[in-house]
This record gives C-alpha cells, structure tokens and sequence, in this order.
C-alpha cells in the first residue's frame, strides 16, 4: 500500500468524525443556517489564499521539473477554487476583503505556511494532503447519499457537493497523493504533519458550526 493510502487509513477516525459532523450533516441536508455557511466561506476564502500560498512554496522548493509541473497544475486548481468561492460570496453579498480570520482559521495556515517554508518538500505534502482527500471524500459521500435519497433539487449547498465530488477535483487530490508518495518518506514528522492537517480540518468545521 501506498504511503497516501496508508495515512488515509490510518487517519480513517478524523475522516468519519468530519463526515459525521454536524456542519456538514446540515450542509447535506440543506438546512445549515445561511449565516453558518458565509462564515465558512469567508474562512474557507482565506485559507485557501494560504492553501495557495504553500503550493507556490512547494513549487519553489521541488527538485525536479515534474514535480515543478505538478505543483503548478494543483496552484491552478486552488485558483480555481478560489473563483468559485468568489462566486458563492457575490450571490449571499459576502464580503470576502473583510473577513477576520479567527483561530482555528490562523493554526491552520500558520502550520501550513510554517512547514511549506521550512519543512522538506515530502512533510508539505503531508501537510497539505489532508485537506484535498478529505473534500474529494466529502463531497464523494454526500453526492452519494443525496443520490440515494434522491434529494437535493431545492439545496442551497448543492454546487458546494457538486464541487467536491466532481472527478476533476478527486484528479487533483490523486495528484497531490502522487507527489506525496514520491517525496515523502515514512518518518515520524510525515505522519505528524498528515495527522495535524487532519486534525486541523475537523476544528475548521466545528468552529464554522457554532450557529447550525
């Protein structure tokens, strides 16, 4: 088995505890409270500035050209996403320049920010790992749930799911899980950095979900 995957199991408790959540419970659903969701998005925009960020560092930092060319591909992606979040606070009237972030938003960019800058190339991508498996899993779920149910017409959230379980965005996670696997080595900080991102994620949805 491979490193990714390994980890990905081996975390497999943060991974339900995140799809369990009742953040996104209520998500699927369609009755998370509108103010709920805009404060997520606000935290979620900034984050991903940093998300970005770390990215170009990884970029920098690669010792070969394919990894240079894979790295700039998932900078591309986050771009992306981040036009997406753009969209979504234009249509609810969010402003995202005036967004705060608060704490559990700051330990996670500071920790990622912190190890892209003076981490090697292999503990950024355990770092960074966790948040693209964990929204490709997310959104891969509760596409299927929905389906199942055969509910989600009338959810405000449902571009959100679409997103997130789009095969384009699971290519993305898959790629950033090969430049895992191809730098990293099974060490102690590799797998403290993938467990701490993992960790990190559960706290961005339980303190986004304080009014659900």
């Amino acid at each position: 088995m491979s490193l990714a995957k390994t980890l990905w199991k081996e975390n497999g408790d943060l991974s339900q505890r995140a799809l369990e959540h009742r953040f996104l419970r209520s998500l699927k659903d369609g009755t998370l409270p509108l103010d709920s969701f805009k404060g997520y998005l606000g935290q979620d925009a900034f984050f991903l500035e940093a998300f970005a960020r770390a990215y170009a560092l990884a970029l920098a930092h690669a010792p070969d050209q394919e990894s240079l060319h894979e790295f700039a591909k998932l900078l591309s992606g986050v771009l992306e996403e981040l036009k997406m979040h753009e969209g979504y606070a234009a249509e609810w009237e969010v402003r995202l320049e005036d967004v705060s972030p608060g704490e559990t938003t700051l330990a996670y960019t500071d920790f990622l920010l912190s190890t892209a800058a003076l981490g090697s190339v292999g503990e950024t991508c355990a770092a960074m790992t966790p948040c693209m498996r964990l929204y490709a899993f997310l959104g891969q779920e509760l596409a299927k749930e929905l389906a199942k149910e055969r509910s989600g017409e009338d959810n405000p959230y449902a571009g959100w799911i679409e997103t997130y379980s789009d095969p384009e965005f699971e290519a993305l996670a898959a790629r950033l899980e090969g430049l895992l696997d191809r730098h990293a080595a099974d060490t102690p900080d590799v797998r403290a950095a993938y467990r701490r991102a993992m960790v990190l994620e559960v706290a961005f949805f339980e303190a986004n979900a304080e009014t659900t």
